[in-house]
């Protein structure tokens, strides 16, 4: 039985750890924390999985919460004008159904899982030494914590990373007592509202550990107006911030958020990074090498929603990769086939997230704004956020959005 190490319990270490297990793979996970501490400590992210890494779940039997969840039916964006008004305001149906798990509740139930179901799971915050040690016992070694001194043995790829400082600055607060959108009382829908020269605010349903809830998150351009929450570590002090620029920038969305409250103390995250690609292969002192997962090696923005949907693909396709490989070496070149073969799909996230960090030109201007009259428009929009490499058909090419738009009627 070949014994493989996994440092890192997020989605995609996770996964990918019950994934190897269900093959009978001896699997040791190794994280920091244990699944209490994760359950009672602050919130992570704003993962909102759209249907294909909602399947990927689902083929694993790992979707303990479906039933629970929100069902997310639909993606709208709003663009606010100068004076509170929105210019462009639509919404496009999802082919199948998205949803959002607060990663306390998912990360601590997968991890009790995965030692109920026999793994080995070591609490131990691991450091390149621990590594090197362990890399002699075990025939592969995947790095999946995006964070800390680890993530220093993949060096930056600047071929694939164009900025090196971040984009966004970043604040969450999940709360209660968010009412409807009035255009789709029936449904939910993430709301994406984009604030010319300032930001961005989403709007998203979720599922957190007191039960359904609501995440709103504003990401600010570095120094403008919504960069203000650094430093900031009153909980209630935060959810005032967040409220009193929707005031400001979208009255409309403040209409609906003016009574509600933190789902918990630990309810509000802030901060920001560079985006950036990493060389997948870390070399240790001894000579040993490790396979970067995830964000370890591929970190977009959260701009486009694609964090935790990266996660689980990249653990889909680690995954295949490593029971095609049947008991050969995991050496550098399968480690390289390995990431290039996920890198086939995260180009296209990456592309996609680097352009939405700019200011769109003038013909993603036309294609937002037609999306307001055509719906097979907004329809695939919404739609690419499930499959960011249909973006290459019409997205991003002046020629490209004027002939797909001629096609559908504008």
């Amino acid at each position: 039985m070949r014994k493989i190490l996994i440092v890192g319990a997020g989605q995609s270490g996770l996964q990918l750890a019950l994934g190897l297990q269900s093959r009978g793979y001896e699997v040791t996970l190794m994280t920091n924390r244990t699944a209490d501490e994760i359950r009672a400590g602050k919130v992570m992210s704003t993962q909102c999985m759209f249907t294909t890494a909602l399947q990927h779940e689902r083929d694993l039997e790992l979707n303990f919460w479906e039933s629970q969840a929100p069902r997310i039916e639909g993606l709208g964006v709003s663009v606010a004008g100068p004076d509170g008004s929105r210019p462009i305001d639509w919404v496009g149906r999802l082919e199948g159904y998205a949803q959002s798990v607060d990663q306390r509740v998912k990360m601590a139930g997968w991890m009790e899982a995965f030692a109920q179901r026999g793994g080995q799971l070591v609490i131990h915050g691991a450091a390149v030494s621990d590594l090197d040690y362990f890399a002699r016992r075990y025939d592969l070694v995947l790095v999946a914590a995006g964070k800390g001194e680890l993530v220093s043995m993949f060096g930056r790829d600047a071929a694939r990373s164009p900025y090196d400082a971040p984009q966004r600055a970043l604040a969450v607060a999940y709360v209660n007592g968010l009412g409807p959108r009035p255009e789709h009382p029936d449904y939910h829908a993430v709301r994406c509202n984009l604030v010319p020269g300032v930001g961005e605010m989403f709007i998203m349903p979720t599922l957190t550990t007191s039960g359904p809830a609501d995440i709103l998150f504003w990401e600010g351009i570095p120094g403008g107006p919504l960069d203000v929450f650094e430093g900031v570590k009153d909980p209630s002090e935060h959810l005032r911030l967040t409220l009193e620029l929707m005031e400001r920038f979208l009255p409309w969305e403040y209409d609906r958020a003016r009574g509600v409250e933190l789902t918990d103390a630990n309810g509000t995250l802030a901060g920001r990074y560079a985006p950036t690609v990493r060389n997948p292969i870390g070399e240790l002192p001894s000579g040993g090498l490790v396979l970067g997962v995830a964000d370890v090696v591929v970190a977009n923005d959260p701009i486009t929603g694609q964090g935790s949907n990266n996660a689980a693909k990249c653990a889909a396709s680690y995954l295949d990769s490593i029971v095609a490989h049947g008991d050969k070496p995991f050496d550098r070149d399968w480690m390289q086939a390995a990431f290039d073969r996920y890198w086939e799909y995260a180009q296209h996230v990456t592309k996609w997230t680097n352009a939405m960090l700019a200011p769109p030109p003038e013909h993603v201007l036309n294609l937002i704004g037609a999306a307001g009259q055509l719906p097979p428009v907004a329809n695939r929009f919404a739609n690419g956020f499930d499959n960011p490499a249909d973006f290459e058909n019409w997205f991003f090419e002046p020629d490209l959005a004027q002939a797909y738009l001629a096609s559908v009627g504008a």
